[in-house]
């Protein structure tokens, strides 16, 4: 029986997708529920399953674009059992040659030449027996051939059933050799003429050029500047990076420390918090911050939830399980959608200083970048101490300058003295006094 495997929906707005890479050949076996494809459509990348298990048939090409119910490939379920016997014959001829050839040789010095030779169906179990012992290929402990002995299993048995091979360790082999691809592997989508690659966008990657240029063109951007002194954060990761590690199995990072600074500053200034909707301003009472990860399917800006709720521990958690599920495709829409502020940390790629582009429909977006050694007046003296410059930009038609430089410098003070993240004042000293 034939079975078409078709286009899932990612959504109400999804009406198109792409087939981003087959993860199986066309004419392989693959089992039910096994991940056969990706598919991209403008909002995420999707895992395609095999709804049945048997041999595979690839309709729709990479890249292509395609609508969402399309039949991606088939599957012939009936000609599953007709391929299963056929590989296991050529298993047990390539483990027994040797003693087929031997067999063929006696036989044909004891019987007429017109006798056909022996199959390895036909080779008596003794033989089989002393032709798996042969293979020295993979070496077996004596206690382990006892045992395959007792149940009647061979080295294929044992190799064949220890594991299946996923996507995971596939990716790693092609990972660690870029170079040596055969030909077949290289994707088809890519066609050169006159010294030309042109190569088809994805619809991921066609779904972000437009919301850039649509908030470019809908929005009166603006953007502000603050440097911070980041020594007080740059000390306290360095003092208490192998106790937060061994409490929480995990590395103290900087983005957590600007994420809960946000938080604090959203809930002071809940403006920028906002967002435009029709005539009317929108103001969340929660604070979902995004965050941009770049991968090499595009820019992807999962968001974290209630970050108000969390402490330093649980947001970076939440940030190392975010950042992987899109590094290896599997956030889900509902994990990009929302997101009432955004974060980008251009830094890690040496940025010194940029304008970031705000991610619609919020109103704001911080812009983190590189840390580097500068000389600043503490005091009235010069020191060196690690700093770094941070922009926000914001949507002009809600936020004023006011807002947009105060929400920042409130930023820079929360980094510049991490404790009051804690205390939700300006100044411990006062606290304490009642002052």
């Amino acid at each position: 029986m034939i079975t078409e495997v078709k286009i899932p929906s990612a959504g109400e707005s999804v009406t198109e997708a792409a087939i981003g890479s087959w993860l199986v050949e066309d004419g392989s076996i693959v089992e039910k529920d096994q991940e056969i494809a990706e598919v991209e459509t403008d909002k995420a990348t999707l895992p395609l399953m095999a709804s049945e298990s048997g041999i595979i048939h690839i309709i729709a090409q990479t890249g292509i674009k395609i609508q969402i119910g399309d039949v991606a490939c088939t599957i012939d379920t009936d000609a599953k059992s007709a391929a299963v016997p056929k590989k296991s014959i050529k298993k047990e001829k390539s483990v027994s040659v040797p003693s087929v050839a031997a067999a063929t040789s006696e036989e044909h010095m004891q019987q007429p030449v017109s006798a056909p030779p022996k199959s390895v169906a036909d080779t008596p179990p003794e033989e089989q027996t002393a032709d798996k012992k042969e293979d020295t290929s993979v070496k077996v402990t004596p206690l382990a051939r006892t045992i395959m002995e007792q149940n009647d299993l061979d080295i294929d048995a044992i190799v064949t059933g220890l594991r299946k091979i996923t996507k995971q360790e596939v990716e790693q082999v092609l990972n660690s050799k870029p170079d040596n691809k055969p030909e077949s592997e290289i994707k088809t989508d890519e066609v050169k003429a006159d010294g030309l690659k042109r190569t088809p966008m994805s619809p991921l990657r066609r779904k972000l050029g437009k919301r850039l240029v649509s908030v470019k063109n809908e929005t009166a951007m603006l953007t502000t500047f603050n440097e911070v002194d980041m020594s007080s954060i740059m000390e306290l990761r360095k003092k208490f990076q192998a106790k937060f590690h061994e409490k929480y199995e995990q590395k103290l990072g900087l983005m957590s420390f600007f994420i809960l600074a946000s938080t604090k500053a959203l809930m002071q200034f809940p403006r920028v918090n906002s967002y435009i909707e029709g005539d009317d301003i929108v103001t969340p009472e929660y604070v979902d911050i995004a965050i941009a990860v770049q991968t090499d399917k595009g820019l992807m800006v999962p968001v974290i939830r209630n970050t108000a709720s969390m402490d330093i521990a649980r947001i970076e958690k939440s940030i190392n399980v975010m950042a992987e599920k899109a590094r290896s495709s599997k956030l889900t829409i509902d994990e990009m959608s929302g997101g009432t502020f955004t974060i980008t940390n251009g830094g890690v790629f040496g940025s010194m200083l940029s304008t970031p582009i705000l991610n619609p429909p919020q109103s704001a977006i911080l812009g983190m970048h590189n840390i580097v050694d500068r000389p600043v007046a503490v005091n009235g003296r010069v020191e060196i101490r690690p700093v770094m410059y941070l922009a926000l930009t914001y949507d002009h038609r809600l936020i004023d300058g006011r807002e947009s430089v105060s929400f920042l410098v409130k930023i820079k003070e929360l980094i510049e003295h991490p404790v009051y993240m804690l205390l939700d004042r300006v100044d411990p000293e006062k606290t304490l006094l009642g002052i």
